[in-house]
């Protein structure tokens, strides 16, 4: 079997990176199997994760049967991507297996495992929805605004004193990384 092998640790825990990628490799070797790509990613779990996303297109073209990662909290940014990405693999035919866990999607009980999973992401959705709306509810009581707070107003000062330079919009949203919609509706008031 084509394996890949999947280790991510975030900026706190970059000690743990050699103890799973030995602990993968093992696993892989005891089982004769192939090691085709080996991925690793420093960054925190809600950040984008282009090293996964190379392991999903090897997937995509076939070119690997499983990955092999050391828990499940490592591959999955939250309980719903975990199931997305998951069912991903198995539409594809690739295997995922999870060590510390002792999952293998290639099993029957671990598609179970997989489908119970699905459940609980499904109910921590629903649950989400529940508050956001008992939320919005609540502001609409005291007549507040229950919109997202505009995080680009904090700029609005700089905006203008930037703007009287006379740099462009567009230049003046590049520096302060906001958008130019912000930029215009901040030189508009």
């Amino acid at each position: 079997m084509r394996i890949a092998i999947y280790a991510r640790v975030s900026t706190q825990d970059q000690q743990t990176l050699p103890l799973q990628i030995e602990a993968m490799r093992k696993y892989v070797e005891s089982r004769n199997w192939t090691i085709v790509q080996e991925v690793q990613d420093i960054r925190s779990g809600v950040s984008e994760r282009k090293n996964r996303e190379l392991l999903l297109k090897l997937a995509r073209r076939k070119e690997i049967d499983a990955i092999v990662v050391w828990r499940l909290d490592r591959w999955g940014r939250s309980l719903a991507d975990l199931i997305l990405s998951l069912k991903e693999l198995s539409e594809l035919e690739v295997g995922f297996v999870s060590l510390t866990e002792a999952i293998d999607l290639r099993t029957p009980t671990g598609r179970a495992l997989a489908g119970m999973l699905s459940v609980f992401a499904e109910f921590e959705r629903e649950i989400l929805r529940q508050r956001v709306k008992a939320g919005i509810s609540q502001a609409r009581k005291k007549g507040g605004n229950h919109e997202r707070p505009r995080t680009a107003a904090q700029h609005a000062y700089t905006v203008k004193k930037v703007a009287e330079q006379g740099v462009p919009k567009a230049e003046i949203a590049r520096r302060l990384e906001i958008s130019r919609a912000s930029v215009m509706r901040m030189l508009s008031i």
